[in-house]
């Protein structure tokens, strides 16, 4: 059996601490979250580093066995959008390299999004740790789906050129994401291996649709379309409601997400544009927005669907078609990014162009009037997610690349202890586990 490794993952702005029913968690939060698990339960220890965004955190979280949250003070100890989050990096990186110079030595660094790449490579330079790298969403395919919309600043591209260029290794979470690098960054092919998200069949699986829709209250006839993510304009969700005036009477939508679980509209803007688009289709009371819900509740709100839908412009990967396949419940989608690699066309759902509405209506179309064909799709979802998409195949897929960039031992750098300290990270050595 190969010895354990250290490793630290950086996530500046999406901890997984936010998967305990925070409601800013997206598909980064989950990754890092389950990646992290399922490490050490391969018997590695993970230390993940993240952005101290609340005063109240401390600077050390117990997360699961094996795995610890760090806190890293960078900036103001409070939610910033992350397109704002870059001025602070220098800062964090500086504390990242105290941390992780005061305990025993990290076999590897595995960053996530740029801004972690960008601290990563800093890390590389003062400490000697190979470097890692999941970009989650890449600045320049963003910018030619969204154009002006994009808020980031210009300077992300020349950072993720420069993390192609010297990361040890690059994972790609679909074909899309590896022909995107090689196409638009100049990455050598031999540098990136291709590792997909994964889903935990534990916490999605399948229920009877009749009692789910019990349990939510939901009218047990409607054809109901599931929508659920965040509620932002590049993910295609009024596409789906201007579908629904095409599918006849008795469907219904539901839209889940949003930062408050009732819906509210001055916290998610989103939403009160979408009701407008409802409203101008006259589908407005067939349109239902649930809110934020927490993950153990996601469960029901797929199992009670009839499909999952999920139509954005662009979609790095997309977690959410996993869960609702391991749902056992059919995914209509985009043929977008890693979308079209998840959903096997025709076996486990149905793929069709972005921003056609006549296209998505027909393909729902199809499942309504078939729904035995609907659910072999959902059976062959479930089983397609189980052969090649969960959490632990993931972790030792990516084990395996954490291996490959190891140095030789006559290779390693001689490390030596810093003169100055981290505050009261400083400490950190002394928590248990931390020099295991």
């Amino acid at each position: 059996m190969s010895s354990p490794m250290r490793i630290a993952m950086i996530s500046e702005h999406a901890s997984p601490l936010a998967c305990l029913g925070g409601i800013d968690a997206g598909g980064q939060n989950v990754y890092v979250a389950q990646v992290a698990r399922e490490l050490a339960r391969l018997g590695h220890q993970v230390d993940v580093l993240t952005r101290r965004d609340d005063p109240s955190s401390p600077p050390v979280v117990d997360f699961a066995s094996g795995v610890r949250v760090v806190h890293v003070p960078a900036g103001p100890p409070s939610f910033v959008p992350k397109e704002d989050l870059l001025q602070y990096m220098p800062a964090f990186a500086r504390t990242c390299r105290d941390i992780l110079a005061g305990v025993a030595r990290y076999d590897v660094v595995h960053a996530n999004f740029f801004m972690s790449g960008q601290v990563a490579l800093s890390l590389k330079r003062w400490l000697g740790m190979p470097v890692v790298e999941t970009f989650h969403a890449l600045g320049l395919v963003r910018r030619e789906h969204q154009g002006s919309a994009d808020l980031f600043p210009p300077s992300r591209i020349g950072i993720e050129r420069r993390i192609v260029r010297l990361s040890d290794a690059l994972i790609a979470e679909c074909p899309q994401d590896r022909s995107d690098l090689v196409r638009l960054y100049g990455a050598r092919e031999r540098k990136i291996t291709m590792v997909p998200c994964g889903v935990d069949l534990s916490e999605f699986s399948p229920i009877a649709r009749a009692a789910a829709r019990a349990a939510l209250g939901l009218d047990p006839d409607e054809f109901i379309v599931l929508q659920l993510g965040r509620l932002v304009p590049r993910k295609g969700i009024d596409n789906v409601i201007r579908a629904m005036p095409l599918i006849g009477t008795g469907a219904r939508v539901l839209v889940v997400g949003g930062d408050a679980a009732d819906a509210d509209e001055t916290l998610t803007p989103e939403i009160a544009r979408l009701r407008r688009v409802a409203a101008d289709c006259g589908v407005g009371r067939s349109v239902m927005f649930t809110g934020h819900r927490s993950r153990k509740e996601l469960r029901l709100y797929y199992a009670a669907a009839d499909v999952f839908v999920t139509t954005p412009w662009y979609e790095p990967f997309g977690i959410t078609p996993l869960e609702a396949m391991a749902c056992a419940r059919p995914v209509v989608g985009s043929a977008v990014g890693g979308i079209k690699y998840s959903v096997d066309d025709g076996v486990t759902g149905l793929l069709v162009p972005p921003r056609d509405p006549t296209a998505l209506a027909a393909a729902l179309l199809r499942l309504r009037r078939d729904p035995q064909w609907a659910c072999e799709m959902g059976r062959a979802g479930r089983a397609r997610v189980a052969s090649q998409f969960t959490w632990s195949r993931v972790a030792a897929e990516l084990a395996r690349v954490y291996r490959r960039v190891q140095p030789l031992p006559s290779q390693r750098p001689v490390r030596t202890t810093l003169a100055h300290g981290a505050g009261s990270f400083a400490a950190m050595a002394a928590v248990p586990g931390a020099g295991a």
